[in-house]
């Protein structure tokens, strides 16, 4: 459970559920979901009986929003049958909006068919990750710029929520520029329609990271760089960009400072203001 600032400045309470289910058959470089997934398709009847579970050791209407990440594609009907589609949509008719996850090139008329079964709105949330040309080559993400376009274009012309996740210290953009290039994809992503925006820092512990970052070309981002990115995007109002907080300790920084940074970056993802708070009274070489 979180809050999370919506694009019309309310602040709205989010019900994420973590569903199993088949393998992403895209493997990027900076991915680990694969932990969570299974071998083989996903079961008929299977996510929905994860979502009942959920659901039923939750009190009514516990949230407006309802994120259903399967650590793959949604519109994938190796990860997601179809037959369960109804149901799915059933089970998510407490929520105004329903939020879930997918590959660019996925995005198509299956998009619009969901959209149908929902008694309220449907966000897809789509990886740009980086618009950095190197990088977004080396990541085996196997997304151009073009496909990501239309797909924004698509859902747009359909009337359908997108969101976007963004990297900030992607592997093979170097670390003096990771901030720069975090900033120049979140405006990337807002100018083409996005309403919502995630600053997602690359986290190791998937191996291929380890690999890239012993070969010099890829840098654990920080805390501090978190911080900054997300505050050089306060002056974008056409979509909301937040930084996710999910295993915040794990990014370097001292120990002294990030009480202090992390409660600085929960103030800017919620607040409507264009000025940032604050920043912490002495900087700190050691969070840099």
């Amino acid at each position: 459970m979180e809050e999370e600032r919506t694009p019309g400045g309310a602040v709205e309470r989010v019900l994420t559920v973590f569903l199993s289910g088949a393998e992403c058959p895209f493997t990027c470089s900076f991915c680990d979901l694969w932990r969570w997934t299974i071998d083989g398709p996903t079961p008929a009847g299977a996510l929905p009986m994860q979502l009942e579970l959920v659901l039923a050791e939750l009190p009514a209407r516990v949230a407006d929003r309802l994120k259903l990440y399967n650590a793959s594609n949604f519109f994938d009907r190796r990860a997601v049958p179809v037959e369960d589609l109804p149901r799915i949509a059933e089970l998510a008719q407490p929520f105004a909006t329903v939020t879930v996850e997918s590959h660019a090139a996925m995005i198509g008329p299956a998009v619009c068919d969901y959209a149908t079964l929902l008694s309220g709105r449907l966000e897809v949330a789509i990886g740009l990750e980086t618009i950095h040309p190197v990088a977004a080559a080396q990541l085996n993400k196997r997304l151009e710029l073009d496909r990501f376009d239309s797909a924004a274009a698509f859902l747009a012309e359909h009337d359908i929520d997108l969101r976007v996740f963004v990297l900030l210290g992607a592997p093979h953009v170097p670390a003096a520029e990771a901030v720069d290039w975090t900033v120049r994809t979140v405006e990337y992503a807002a100018a083409h329609g996005a309403g919502q925006v995630a600053i997602i820092p690359v986290r190791g512990g998937n191996g291929e990271l380890e690999r890239l970052q012993h070969l010099g070309a890829f840098v654990p981002p920080t805390l501090a760089q978190l911080e900054y990115a997300l505050e050089q995007c306060r002056g974008i109002r056409s979509a909301v960009v937040t930084a996710d907080l999910w295993d915040i300790e794990r990014l370097p920084g001292c120990e002294s400072c990030r009480p202090q940074r992390v409660a600085r970056i929960q103030t800017m993802n919620l607040s409507t203001s264009p000025e940032p708070p604050p920043p912490l009274r002495i900087p700190c070489p050691a969070c840099a």
